[in-house]
């Protein structure tokens, strides 16, 4: 790949850059708690069964990993989804000594039909750009992804404060 010469963004672009990444933040929050609600779940729980879909079975180091959330608030988070039905706890086949946690896959049915018509727009406005676009697009969502996630672990570790105002209690 040819190495791209950098040179700084429009400062008003950037400014419009900054408002859709904050709307778009807003819009998904919004999504999944409403979401997770119709579940009876939190946001919070609806994401931990997306992580654990995706990359499970995990144990609940990886999954407090992955969420960039702290482990004695997973282990608290994981007796509620097994308590609601949406995970179980199962040995390892690999080493018996360790657990992990399963996404229910009869929950996948409860959830399907909720994405559906975003999945369908979204494939619709997938339609308007070229491969090239949407290629930009993808490296755009995944190093943004990336640097959220890292930015979660940071806070999450208590690194991460925010410039010029004192920690919430």
């Amino acid at each position: 790949m040819a190495t791209r010469r950098k040179r700084k963004p429009d400062r008003a672009l950037v400014a419009r850059l900054d408002a859709a990444g904050r709307a778009m933040s807003t819009a998904a929050v919004m999504f999944h708690t409403v979401l997770a609600g119709m579940q009876g779940l939190s946001a919070t729980e609806e994401k931990a069964l997306d992580l654990i879909d995706r990359f499970g079975p995990l144990t609940a180091g990886d999954l407090a990993r992955r969420a960039g959330l702290a482990p004695a608030s997973v282990t608290a988070l994981l007796d509620r989804l097994e308590k609601k039905g949406f995970a179980r706890r199962a040995p390892s086949p690999a080493d018996r000594r360790r657990v992990l946690v399963e996404f229910d896959p009869s929950c996948i049915e409860r959830f399907s039909p909720l994405f559906s018509g975003l999945l369908r727009e979204l494939h619709e406005m997938y339609a308007g750009y070229t491969s090239g676009e949407l290629e930009t697009v993808l490296r755009f969502l995944e190093e943004a992804t990336r640097r959220q996630s890292a930015a979660t672990g940071r806070l999450t570790a208590g690194a991460g404060s925010v410039e010029g105002r004192k920690p919430r209690r």
